[in-house]
């Protein structure tokens, strides 16, 4: 594993000067931190700012820039302006996603950097991810992929080089809750944001909001599900849950995994 890091710093080191497509997630933080440590001042980060990114991980990615001593730029996004987007068909990710690297590149070019780089790791080819086919097309780098690091390997380096980010959930963006096919509006999206943060307030961590028409399905870990069936967190769930305006709300038995709607 420390091997591994060693040649992502060397690796990015040959590069001189990059911009790290910058989520606050785990694999980007580690990314950067990388970045940081190789390239010193002569790295960027964009943080993509939309709709389908709840305004708190937004906040949350800037304050580890600023920890970091990281130069920042926001790139304000409008995806369901995009053609083709809010129909959400199945390769909505890579309409998204093209839009989003297409942007940074013309960061890039008026920054005069050119390597760009994201952050995805060897676990991310085991799903369907049409997002990677805008990451090849562009030219953008995956240095994590390029290292063969999977996620329990940047979450223990995390851990050693103390980043915030080392135990943190795995996130998405907010439209992978709706399924292919219905369409995605910011009353939707809203709806997802409010409970997903209701849940979190309460405690639970690894979760989704799946929604189903007016019909919320919550993914939790096995361990998580058994706390929502006691009275007090059911009611209070159903009730809030029903305030951001699902009728129904249901428990899905299998639990959270990672790409549920692609079944």
């Amino acid at each position: 594993m420390k091997e591994k890091y060693a040649r992502l710093l060397n690796n990015i080191k040959d590069m001189k000067s990059v911009i790290v497509a910058y989520s606050g997630g785990v694999d980007s933080t580690l990314l950067l931190h990388a970045a940081k440590e190789a390239l010193g001042t002569n790295v960027l980060a964009v943080i993509a700012e939309s709709c389908l990114f709840p305004q708190n991980e937004i906040e949350n990615a800037i304050s580890i820039c600023k920890s970091m001593g990281v130069r920042y730029i926001m790139l304000h996004l409008k995806p369901l302006e995009i053609d083709g987007i809010k129909e959400n068909p199945k390769n909505r990710c890579y309409l998204c996603k093209k839009k989003m690297l297409s942007s940074i590149i013309e960061i890039a070019e008026s920054e005069n950097i050119s390597n760009i780089l994201e952050g995805s790791n060897m676990d991310d080819m085991g799903d369907y991810r049409p997002g990677s086919q805008a990451v090849k097309e562009l030219g953008v780098i995956s240095p994590l992929m390029d290292v063969e690091l999977y996620k329990s390997e940047i979450r223990e380096l995390s851990k050693e080089f103390n980043l915030p980010t080392w135990d943190k959930p795995s996130l998405a963006c907010l439209a992978s809750r709706i399924p292919y096919g219905d369409t995605i509006t910011p009353e939707k999206l809203d709806m997802i944001d409010k409970c997903e943060e209701y849940l979190r307030n309460m405690g639970f961590r690894q979760l989704r909001v799946r929604a189903h028409g007016n019909l919320a399905r919550i993914e939790m870990t096995p361990d998580e599900i058994t706390k929502v069936f006691t009275d007090e967190n059911r009611t209070k769930i159903y009730e809030e849950f029903k305030h951001n305006g699902f009728k129904f709300v249901s428990i899905d038995l299998i639990g959270y995994r990672t790409g549920s709607l692609n079944d």
